[in-house]
């Protein structure tokens, strides 16, 4: 059984449509992490940011400078 359904995926036809299904697997999984790390990141830069003003080494415009220069322009 377990050898008839393995020469069934490996038969070229099918064989396409399993490495093109796992290519698009992949591509979403990283992605999907990429798109986390980059949250992650521009949160932790905010409370920097955040925690410079409140101890006063930063004026709020800076502050607020600094947050909208990293912003994706929105066409």
């Amino acid at each position: 059984m377990n050898d008839n359904l393995i020469q069934q995926l490996l038969d070229k036809d099918v064989f396409i449509f399993v490495v093109g299904g796992t290519v698009g697997i992949v591509a979403i999984i990283f992605g999907t992490v990429s798109s986390m790390v980059r949250s992650t990141a521009r949160e932790k830069s905010r409370r920097e940011i955040a925690a410079y003003i409140a101890e006063g080494s930063m004026s709020p415009e800076q502050g607020e400078r600094l947050m909208k220069a990293g912003e994706a322009k929105k066409c």
